[in-house]
């Protein structure tokens, strides 16, 4: 045989030498979610390697991620209850603790790149990321209320705005807010193909932000698809998005790879709640190896074509590598 794959397999020094994919701590975005009060690290039943954190516990949580190599941070709000309504008035709120927050972090660690979440639904009294009326949700007047949102976390201090709602014309309603308001600098990481999938239970669970009534199907897309996420991907590069995501990532590995070799644009994967829950619990009970399989599982989803991965383990990633 004069061709033997396997000559290039014999030592870890051959493999590390010609391995074509590679993932590290600057591939990774930590997600944290923001409650309320003070002294606060509450561990999530269903996304045991995750917590709720209140401010002071939360730039301590930031600051021993830096000191590992992770710098991109995407942060959730748990709105209280009473502070919702029907048009997510507490959104652009100058008092809002979310606001507030991202302004602290950003003056203690400069270095953070914090990535917003822009969507009604934390907000809503309707748990929906739209504008609700007599049971429908309505796009267009979403626009507006969604740009406001994004002005007012780019004051903050908001790096990077993250529209998650998946209303059509949504990236290029907040990028003229943006520009408008001089926040030419700020950017957008958009969810680009945000499939309505039964893996966000967890993540609900986190934030209390399911639907009050009906589901999200009329925008979040249909898991059968992936013509329509090239279209999503179309309009979200011309509208002005500087990074596009797809949301869940294993489970749309495919996706991942058409739009990367597609569109000229960094793109991002959402390692999700229900994905990361599922991997925790095979591993909590013994049939799969932790240290082993987080890594590769990672490991996966960059060799699929994405630069950044948002992933609940990039902390445990991260202190494995040290």
């Amino acid at each position: 045989m004069l061709r033997r794959p396997r000559r290039n397999r014999k030592s870890a020094a051959i493999r590390s030498a010609i391995a074509e994919t590679h993932i590290g701590v600057q591939h990774m975005i930590m997600p944290l979610f923001l409650v309320t009060g003070t002294g606060i690290k509450e561990q999530i039943p269903s996304l045991p390697m995750a917590y709720r954190w209140s401010m002071d516990t939360l730039l301590e949580e930031i600051g021993e991620c830096l000191n590992l190599g992770i710098d991109k941070f995407m942060i959730f709000p748990a709105i209280p209850e009473e502070l919702k309504d029907k048009t997510a008035t507490y959104s652009h709120d100058p008092d809002n603790f979310y606001l507030e927050a991202a302004t602290k972090i950003k003056e203690k660690y400069p270095q953070a790149c914090l990535i917003s979440d822009v969507a009604m639904d934390p907000y809503s009294s309707d748990g929906h990321d739209g504008l609700v009326k007599d049971g429908k949700i309505l796009n267009d007047e979403t626009l507006p209320i969604l740009a406001k949102m994004a002005v007012a976390q780019a004051k903050a201090g908001f790096d990077m705005i993250g529209p998650s709602d998946m209303m059509d014309g949504r990236v290029v309603a907040i990028r003229m807010a943006l520009d408008d308001a001089g926040f030419t600098d700020t950017s957008i990481m958009s969810y680009t193909a945000k499939y309505a999938s039964a893996l966000y239970g967890p993540f609900r669970d986190a934030l209390d932000s399911a639907p009050k009534a009906g589901d999200k199907k009329t925008y979040q897309m249909d898991p059968s698809n992936v013509n329509e996420a090239i279209i999503e991907a179309q309009l979200d590069v011309e509208e002005g998005a500087d990074f596009i995501m797809i949301k869940p990532a294993l489970h749309y590995l495919d996706v991942i790879r058409e739009l990367k070799t597609t569109f000229d644009v960094p793109t991002v994967a959402y390692h999700v709640s229900g994905e990361c829950a599922m991997l925790y619990a095979a591993c909590e009970n013994g049939w799969l190896d932790r240290e082993k399989m987080v890594p590769e599982t990672l490991l996966s989803i960059r060799r699929a074509g994405a630069d950044l991965v948002i992933t609940y383990f990039a902390k445990e990633f991260a202190q494995s590598l040290k």
